[in-house]
């Protein structure tokens, strides 16, 4: 059975600040990994999505500056 988060918390807290900086930047690291791999599938099947409705002419591409002159327009209001 998993240690109960407020047992594992009094730990962490009575760690040095320097145990608690290398244990925090590894926390970090592998929850930016998890996010990281699901963010990349996810742009990826949005990208196919996409591409799939461009080429059948579901939607219509817009130049890169017409595009980034509308959103600068729509930011600025």
């Amino acid at each position: 059975m998993a240690r109960a988060l407020d047992d594992i918390e009094k730990e962490v807290l009575a760690i040095d600040s320097k145990g608690k900086n290398e244990l925090l930047k590894s926390l970090i690291l592998d929850m930016d990994n998890e996010t990281d791999i699901n963010a990349e599938k996810l742009w990826l099947q949005e990208a196919q999505t996409r591409y799939v409705d461009l080429k059948s002419g579901k939607i219509k591409a817009i130049p890169a500056n017409e595009a980034l002159a509308s959103a600068r327009s729509k930011r600025n209001k």
